[in-house]
């Protein structure tokens, strides 16, 4: 019979979460009580204020960590399209596909003068629903490539989109 160690959550957290608290709260202690020795005289009073200060504090700083930590990694840049980059690395058209869609540059576009711009990427000239790959976006899990959504009516480009696939 085997028997798995039982680690157990307290308020919903890992031992992880608090050891990286503790690791957090133990800096962040010192600082304030040397920030705090210059405000209050009475030594007793001065190492409960930051006691509490330090409880107080330390999960914001965590949470402050972990936002932080999400945004850097769902950072992307934007750039204005440029053919050439387009054409050149398949894996980063998300950066260029913004500008695409909001500059509205391919509206009332025909699907020759698409083609000519974007290439042909195997879209049917029969299609009124074209697509085109852009790459994975930054960010967290992203584990779907997004694609640039091209709809044709009466042989002109009335929408563009992006959507993950």
């Amino acid at each position: 019979m085997t028997t798995l160690l039982f680690i157990p959550t307290v308020f919903g957290a890992s031992p992880e979460a608090y050891s990286f608290l503790l690791a957090l709260g133990l800096p962040t202690y010192f600082i304030l009580r040397w920030i705090l020795k210059k405000f209050i005289k009475v030594e007793s009073l001065r190492r409960i204020a930051t006691l509490v200060t330090t409880l107080i504090v330390t999960p914001f700083i965590y949470s402050g960590l972990i936002a932080f930590w999400l945004i850097s990694i769902s950072y992307y840049p934007s750039h204005d399209f440029d053919k050439e980059k387009w054409f050149s690395n398949k894996e980063k058209r998300f950066e260029l596909s913004k500008d695409i869609i909001k500059s509205k540059m391919l509206i009332n576009k025909t699907k020759a003068e698409v083609q000519q711009i974007l290439g042909d990427e195997e879209n049917s000239g029969k299609s009124d629903y074209w697509n085109y790959y852009l790459g994975f976006k930054p960010g967290f899990a992203n584990i779907d490539p997004y694609v640039l959504d091209i709809e044709f009516k009466k042989g002109k480009v009335i929408r563009v989109g992006q959507h993950e696939t």
